[in-house]
């Protein structure tokens, strides 16, 4: 594990405790079982979504994107403020908001599976 990843529960401390785990060549960073950040080649990325992104574009901030299959795929992660790092009250405020939007996609994936299982149910 390096130093950056050691030092992220030190940044999210006001924000609360979190979980880190090995993903994919990269790390998920967890909050109460829901991954609300990722870490890709030392790089801090915030989850977003349509009600948070416009706080990420504001500050020019670029999204998550990797090659996938000879095409470049973007995920609803953010990369995280510089001053982040060292400021514990921005992390925890910028941590909250992409909480927020993980359980807002938690509460759209169970919606949905449970609009799948009626229409299912009715045929």
């Amino acid at each position: 594990m390096s130093e950056f990843i050691a030092y992220l529960p030190e940044v999210f401390e006001l924000f609360g405790a979190i979980q880190i785990r090995k993903m994919f060549g990269g790390y998920g960073v967890y909050h109460d079982g829901l991954m609300f950040a990722l870490v890709a080649d030392e790089t801090l990325y915030l989850k977003a979504d349509a009600e948070n992104a416009k706080f990420f574009e504001e500050q020019g901030l670029a999204p998550f994107a990797y090659q996938r299959e000879g095409k470049m795929a973007k995920m609803s992660y953010y990369q995280a403020p510089a001053e982040f790092m060292e400021d514990r009250e921005q992390a925890s405020v910028w941590a909250r908001r992409s909480y927020d939007a993980a359980r807002r996609a938690q509460r759209k994936k169970r919606k949905s599976k449970t609009d799948t299982a009626v229409i299912r149910h009715l045929d």
